[in-house]
């Protein structure tokens, strides 16, 4: 999985998968984490649950979280201030849990 840190974040490709029927993040699917949410793709929902499963799951607070590129589409990428290579790691199934 590519993902990159710099400056004390960490930036990575997702894969949003909207109106799932629980909040779920990883594991990693074609290079890309999955985080599937339960809020459809409309008015900017899916985009508000995504932030808040990423910074549940990072342990970080949701304004460290940002969308960088693909705020329209399924496929995102996104800057996480605060979390580390491992916590990604673990969470697209690299590591043990």
């Amino acid at each position: 999985m590519e993902a990159t840190e710099q400056d004390g974040a960490l930036t990575l490709d997702i894969q949003v998968v909207p109106r799932a029927s629980r909040t779920a993040v990883g594991p990693a699917v074609g290079g890309r984490l999955r985080v599937a949410v339960t809020a459809p793709p409309v008015d900017g929902a899916a985009n508000a649950a995504l932030v808040e499963a990423l910074a549940e799951a990072f342990g970080v607070r949701r304004a460290a979280v940002t969308i960088v590129r693909g705020e329209r589409g399924r496929r995102k990428t996104v800057r996480i201030a605060g979390a580390t290579r491992a916590s990604l790691d673990r969470l697209s199934g690299l590591a043990p849990r």
